[in-house]
Formats: C-alpha cells, structure tokens, sequence
C-alpha cells in the first residue's frame, strides 16, 4: 500500500553542522521533500540553506503563515527559493489560528477562507507576470498592491509555483480541492475524520471545480511515535497534542472527534500559563487517536490505514515535550521505517 506512495520528511530549524547532513541524507534515501514549519520564523530560510547542499529533493514550506506578511513578499520569497533551488519550491501556506495572528503577530486575520484566497490569487499573479511590468493595483479586501512600478529583475523560474494549502475543517478543505495544487492534512486528523469528512468533502469541491482527482496530491502529515514501549510512546506524545489543543478555534474539531470537555480543560489550563495541568488534562485516548504511535508494525499498520485517502505522507516526530536527542531518535526510527 505504500510502496507507490511519496513520503516526505519535516526539517527542523537545526545548526549548519546539523541540518546539512540530515537534508543531503534525506535526498539520498529517496525521501520526495521535506517541509519546513513556520513555528515562529518564516521557512524560507531553512529551505534556502537546504536547496543549497542538495539538487533533487522537493523544498516546502509547511507552513509559511499566509497572513503576517504581504502577498508580495511572500511571492518574491517563494521565486527566489525556486531560483536557488532550480526550480523545486512547494508553497505551503496556512492561516493559522486568530489568536496567533492577531495576538502574536499582530496582524489581521479577518474571515480565513477570504483572506486566503485573496492572498493565493496574489501570490499567483506575481509569480506568472512580475517581471512584466505590467501587473497595475492587485484590489484585495484584506491587502491592495499597487504594482504599477513594481518589476522583477527577471523571471520567476517557473510562471507558476505549487501551492498546497492545510486544513483541520471541512470547508478548508473544500477550498484545497477548488483552489490549490496540494492538501496538507493536518497532523491533528484522526483516521476516521480522514475517512468520513476529509474524502467527501474533497471530492465535492474538485466535482463542483471541474477538477480531476489527480490534479491535487493529498499529502497526509501525521505526528509519528516510534517506540515497542506504548506507555512511553504517549507519554512522549501528549504535550505536543497538549499545546496543538489550545486554541479556541480548533473546539468544533475537537468535539467533533469526542474529546470536547478534554480540549475546554487543556484551554482553560493554556489561558492561565499551566503547561503542566494541559498535559494532565489530555487522556491517553486522545493522544491515540491523534498520534500514530507504539511498535514499528503498529505504526505502519496505521499508516496504511490512512493512506487508503492519501497520495503521499509526511511522518513527522511532536515538536513539543521532546528532548532534542529523543527526538533525534524517533526521526531515526521513523527514516528506518518509511525512507526508501
């Protein structure tokens, strides 16, 4: 079930001495891409360290948060990584939650699905014509570019860039399938929320878009916990789905999967700066029905289960509640397991 499946592989913010020779094994071991996160420093910069010690491997931000800066700066980010790399940028780019936006960032949120068509209609357009000349003002409800004097100094290295966009409900998914070239499935889906909302509602937008199935990849990212001890293994899990529980915009979700009155308790102990008592208020029900942990043929097991809705896969280690050289471990487990 896997073995015609791409696997991609999540690149950490790691020291040059650290992160080359991870990429160039990565590239060497047949891995498709690797995604960089935006935790709190744009991806770029990652991926631009990394397309220069490699020739091969697809480069993705994963994501850039596609509201805390301008359309155009992200377009001419994204141009120049496709030039250093020649041609192998992947955009992802996601909204994230408002509190972050507005909050941390403070920036405007305003209705997600909007905000980020308008700046996916824009990215495009500086990609294809911004060496032209001849773009004039981009009106946006949420950001207007006056391009009337704006020129690339020469081409993008290709007049469109793949732009993959994540989701968690289902009318974010409904926009991948009408308006982007990739899904991004969020590491917080269960199997049964892949199979009973992800699959249709995907389908309904690329029916009503005129689209084909195979004109978007659905690459499924899944927190992955390798280790034959399953105690540990949630243990190692639970902060992680612990702090990706904390927004408030994320509740429908959560008591939509059957774990409400856990995401209120987690909220509620976020809100007042008590990390402990969020990671006590996530059961180990919830962290299995998120994290694809226990043995090796455990894992694997459950990824199959998965990839029945999938084109590709990105295993990915938490990012939170993990010693540096644990995670290590898991990302070495997970190579041992899924790199070709």
């Amino acid at each position: 079930m896997l073995a015609n499946k791409p696997v991609w592989a999540e690149l950490p913010v790691l020291p040059a001495k650290e992160l080359v020779p991870l990429v160039q094994r990565l590239e060497a071991a047949g891995v498709e891409g690797v995604w960089a996160p935006q935790i709190f420093g744009a991806p770029f910069t990652t991926l631009a360290a990394a397309a220069a010690v490699t020739t091969r491997i697809k480069l993705g931000t994963g994501i850039a948060l596609a509201f805390t800066r301008s359309p155009l700066e992200t377009a001419c980010s994204a141009i120049d990584l496709d030039h250093i790399s020649d041609g192998r940028t992947v955009l992802g780019l996601g909204s994230s939650a408002q509190s972050q936006i507005e909050g941390s960032f403070g920036m405007t949120y305003g209705k997600p699905l909007a905000h980020m068509r308008e700046v996916v209609a824009q990215v495009r357009a500086v990609v294809e014509e911004g060496h032209s000349g001849e773009l004039g003002q981009l009106d946006g409800e949420y950001t207007t570019l006056d391009l009337s004097h704006f020129r690339l100094i020469r081409p993008a290295r290709r007049s469109a860039i793949p732009i993959y966009l994540p989701a968690i409900f289902e009318k974010a998914c409904e926009q991948a399938g009408a308006i982007a070239d990739g899904l991004l499935g969020h590491p917080l889906w269960t199997t049964n929320w892949i199979r009973n909302k992800v699959s249709t509602h995907l389908q309904l937008s690329l029916d009503n878009a005129g689209r084909k199935r195979s004109e978007l990849d659905l690459n499924l990212m899944m927190f992955t916990v390798i280790n034959d001890n399953r105690a540990e293994a949630i243990n190692d899990a639970r902060a992680n789905i612990a702090f990706y529980t904390q927004s408030p915009q994320y509740l429908r979700y959560f008591e939509a999967i059957g774990f409400g009155k856990e995401a209120k308790a987690i909220q509620a102990a976020f809100a007042a700066q008590d990390y402990v008592a969020m990671a006590k208020s996530c059961p180990d029900e919830m962290v299995t029905a998120i994290t694809i942990l226990g043995s090796a043929d455990d894992v694997r097991s459950q990824v199959v289960e998965r990839m029945e809705f999938a084109d590709s896969f990105t295993p990915v280690v938490p990012q939170f509640g993990i010693e540096p050289d644990k995670a290590a471990q898991y990302r070495q487990r997970i190579a041992d397991l899924f790199y070709p």
